[in-house]
């Protein structure tokens, strides 16, 4: 098997696709490290999947509420998002749009 096959590559904690060489891709703190998780477990992810998380949930919610690759999948914005991304190749990458991201709006 070649180093471009999808088998041979990790797999993204959140959408479950291959992260290919070149990829913008991240560690994902499952307990944000201001929320006590530093020095915690941490999950290898696709940057846009890892943008999402934080356009998603604020980091109480990420620490009380989503803090497994399971929780976060069953997130009903992300489990929207999972459906959107898996659609797209393996190395798709774009911009969090900043509108999304109810939370932080005051």
């Amino acid at each position: 098997m070649s180093d471009d096959d999808p088998a041979d590559q990790p797999i993204c904690a959140l959408c479950q696709r291959p992260i290919l060489p070149g990829t913008p891709q991240s560690l994902h703190h499952l307990v944000p490290k201001l929320r006590g998780g530093k020095g915690g477990p941490t999950v290898l992810m696709h940057q846009i999947c890892h943008n999402e998380i934080h356009a998603t949930a604020s980091e109480a919610e990420l620490a009380r509420l989503w803090n497994t690759p399971e929780a976060l999948r069953s997130n009903p914005r992300l489990a929207r998002f999972i459906a959107w991304v898996r659609k797209r190749p393996a190395d798709f990458h774009s911009k969090t749009p900043g509108a999304r991201r109810g939370w932080k709006r005051r």
